[in-house]
């Protein structure tokens, strides 16, 4: 089986589907994919990520995306990286952003919305409908969160004396929580 831009976005729903199972089952339905499709994409995606023979860094998303939209550089720090983007169909809005330092290896990778944050209210909080840069400029004070599993993001904020944890995965909000 190949590997493109459909297998790709089904392995990302894969890892969301942590959080937020039945958005991803309407995605699926809207895709005319099967949860069978769902795990093979992930498991390929996977096997790939680890093989010794595949393309690493940029040169995988590449292969798999094509040419990104947006390549350039970044600066985090002291350090420049490489930033290269590219537009997925099933998230039309945003650009999926790989972060590269200076060896060529992958930093972080995530959804992006292109332009900079988009204003939001608490009422615009859903699922698939924002990144995490649009949470953290719409909410003074959030701060970010290591998620609790690999990919996933928390940013933790306060809506009129009520705090909340924002819920992500590659970067893309997936679910609101009540903060304890």
């Amino acid at each position: 089986m190949g590997f493109g831009v459909r297998q790709f976005e089904l392995a990302l729903m894969h890892r969301m589907r942590d959080l937020d199972a039945a958005r991803v089952e309407d995605a699926l339905e809207d895709m005319g994919a099967t949860r069978a499709e769902l795990r093979a994409a992930h498991t390929q995606w996977t096997a790939m990520a680890h093989s010794v023979r595949a393309p690493k860094g940029r040169a995988m998303f590449r292969t798999v995306l094509g040419p990104p939209a947006y390549e350039g550089v970044h600066q985090v720090g002291s350090l420049m990286c490489d930033v290269a983007r590219w537009s997925l169909p099933s998230w039309p809005d945003l650009q999926f952003e790989v972060l590269l330092g200076p060896g060529g290896e992958v930093w972080n990778q995530w959804f992006v919305r292109p332009g900079g944050a988009k204003p939001l209210s608490f009422a615009d909080l859903v699922a698939w409908s924002c990144v995490v840069a649009d949470i953290g400029d719409a909410f003074p004070g959030a701060s970010h969160i290591e998620g609790s599993a690999p990919h996933h993001w928390t940013v933790g904020f306060t809506h009129e004396g009520t705090p909340y944890h924002a819920r992500f995965v590659y970067g893309l909000f997936q679910r609101l929580d009540r903060a304890v």
